[in-house]
């Protein structure tokens, strides 16, 4: 599933393509995503200027003076910018037109959203509940520190908890434990103030270096050129159980967390 850092990837791929543009509609083949397409979709977007193009945890939100559209890319979207004369192939289910091109969105397993919201979007169902944004000022070892002194899981699956933290999923928080030199198995509650402090500081370091690289190669996960990331290439402990640690040689171990595969290094991340 893409993460943070492959929807900020996303943004950052479609956002000088649609600031300032003026849409003339969507055509939607296949409104049948993990929540239903808005049948009126084409007729809410004609004529309407695109104001900016943000992120809120893994949610793009295109904001409009009317409104903003929420898209989420599921387990195997993506969105590309493409000469509205492309031919959509079988799971190219939406286009939002913009004059000789079309922003194109692609989801072969549907389990991905674009939803029409009026209001202010704290108060959407999807988005009122969730924790700090990880690359702001919002999170930190402090932040971290409180949100989970009185939680007893293992401090991974409390990470992934977007109610304590957005963005940070199941690659991300397996790299992050380890440069912090925390096991995830270990109890939340645990953790010291300074080792939320490290904790947080790797969270926001490897999420920004995984944007730099464009994201991972996740399965589906292309950028909006239709190219896959890099940062796989930089994983210490994610998908390299039985290799050597490239701290310690020690062999990498995996285990199953709420169902989920969790790597660490047993040396450089002790019970």
């Amino acid at each position: 599933m893409p993460e943070l850092p492959e929807v900020e990837t996303t943004r950052r791929g479609v956002a000088p393509y649609l600031d300032g543009a003026t849409l003339q509609g969507a055509i939607v083949r296949d409104g049948r995503l993990r929540w239903p397409v808005p049948p009126q979709l084409d007729a809410i977007l004609s004529g309407l200027t695109v104001r900016a193009v943000t992120r809120r945890a893994k949610y793009l939100i295109i904001h409009f003076d009317s409104g903003s559209l929420l898209i989420h890319l599921g387990m195997s979207g993506s969105l590309r910018y493409v000469p509205a004369t492309t031919p959509a192939q079988k799971h190219d289910h939406i286009d939002l037109k913009l004059g000789s091109h079309v922003l194109r969105y692609r989801d072969p397993r549907r389990f991905g959203a674009m939803l029409w919201h009026v209001g202010p979007l704290e108060f959407h169902p999807l988005l009122q509940a969730l924790g700090p944004e990880p690359l702001t000022d919002d999170f930190n070892g402090d932040v971290l520190h409180a949100a989970i002194s009185k939680r007893s899981a293992a401090i991974k699956l409390v990470i992934m908890d977007n109610h304590v933290v957005v963005g940070v999923g199941n690659i991300y928080a397996n790299e992050s434990l380890f440069h912090a030199g925390i096991n995830p198995t270990r109890a939340a509650s645990t953790l010291s103030r300074a080792e939320c402090q490290a904790l947080a500081t790797e969270i926001k370091r490897v999420l920004a270096l995984a944007i730099e690289a464009g994201g991972s190669t996740l399965r589906d996960f292309v950028n909006t050129e239709g190219k896959s990331g890099y940062f796989q290439q930089d994983y210490y402990v994610y998908d390299r159980q039985e290799q050597a640690c490239r701290i310690c040689s020690s062999p990498i171990r995996q285990i199953r967390q709420g169902q989920r595969s969790s790597y660490y290094c047993p040396l450089c991340q002790p019970c």
